[in-house]
């Protein structure tokens, strides 16, 4: 069984390199795979290994200055969720691309998974989704709504374009983890908007807390590991993953005609080259190579 920690932590990080080495090294030593980000503005990332490998990359986290206080979200999974590990330098641990953003000077109201029905369910409370389009088209909550952004860095364009709608209203934001609401709703304070609240520890906290009889999610999670969905309880769902495009689509989905494995899916057939599907058909020749040989292609693991 495989540990899965999600993390995130908003603290200065005067000197990233030398913190991208450090737990680059440290990762590595315990056998953990998986993605950290390193910046000026903190730490974020998705990591799986054994119980003690994991152990000992948080304890190095959290001995970093600023992060005694590291929150994370711990679940399992029965085969590897990533086939590398990989520590990256960022400008931004997540992209927004709005420099004046800082969420340690400020964030809306943290609302419990225990007491985010009663907040959404309110008349006054518009309810946004501030994930990207193809994660809100396998899952969202009930009533939320969907500014179909293709990037993060799509939101504050979005909410120019549509602040008007939510006159008197409060606003309740959610997202994966609750990272980006950490950057979206100290966006909207800077806009003026009082009354922001966001989910506590994102979807994932509220599936693994709220039972599904109670919830008021309808679908399943994206999450960027090999699982690709998780359900209530944070169980794996039903959804893979199209090689060409990125994007969760159902088993059921492999049936349709502009299914090919690496190659296109239904989303993302039209949206591709004959010479980008020439290219991937080659990618997946390579990784059919690789398997007969009993050897492991990356492309095709990650």
């Amino acid at each position: 069984m495989f540990i899965i920690a999600a993390l995130y932590h908003f603290t200065p990080i005067p000197d990233p390199t030398s913190v991208r080495h450090s737990l680059a090294r440290i990762s590595c030593g315990a056998g953990v795979r998986g993605t950290l980000l390193v910046a000026h503005e903190g730490l974020n990332g998705t990591i799986a290994g054994s119980r003690a490998g994991i152990d000992t990359v948080l304890s190095a986290i959290r001995a970093l200055p600023g992060c005694a206080d590291l929150d994370w979200k711990e679940s399992t999974a029965d085969h590897a969720p990533f086939p590398r590990l990989k520590v990256r330098l960022k400008r931004e641990i997540v992209t927004m691309g709005q420099p004046d953003v800082d969420p340690r000077a400020g964030t809306g109201h943290y609302v419990t998974p225990a007491d985010w029905n009663a907040l959404i369910t309110a008349p006054d409370v518009a309810v946004i989704d501030t994930r990207n389009d193809y994660e809100v088209a396998i899952g969202t909550f009930q009533g939320a709504i969907d500014p179909q952004t293709h990037r993060f860095r799509d939101f504050p364009a979005w909410w120019d374009a549509n602040k008007d709608r939510f006159h008197n209203k409060r606003i309740a934001m959610f997202c994966t983890g609750g990272i980006r609401c950490e950057k979206s709703t100290n966006w909207l304070l800077q806009q003026g908007v009082q009354d922001v609240f966001h989910l506590k520890g994102g979807i994932l906290k509220y599936l693994e807390e709220v039972p599904q009889d109670q919830s008021l999610w309808r679908g399943d999670c994206f999450v960027f590991d090999g699982r690709v969905s998780v359900g209530h309880g944070l169980t794996p769902g039903a959804h893979i993953l199209c090689h060409a495009c990125r994007r969760a689509v159902h088993p059921d989905d492999r049936a349709r005609p502009e299914w090919e494995d690496g190659v296109s899916c239904h989303l993302c057939h039209h949206e591709t080259s004959l010479d980008d599907k020439t290219r991937f058909r080659q990618r997946q020749k390579q990784i059919a190579l690789a398997r007969a040989r009993g050897e492991r292609h990356l492309a095709g693991e990650d």
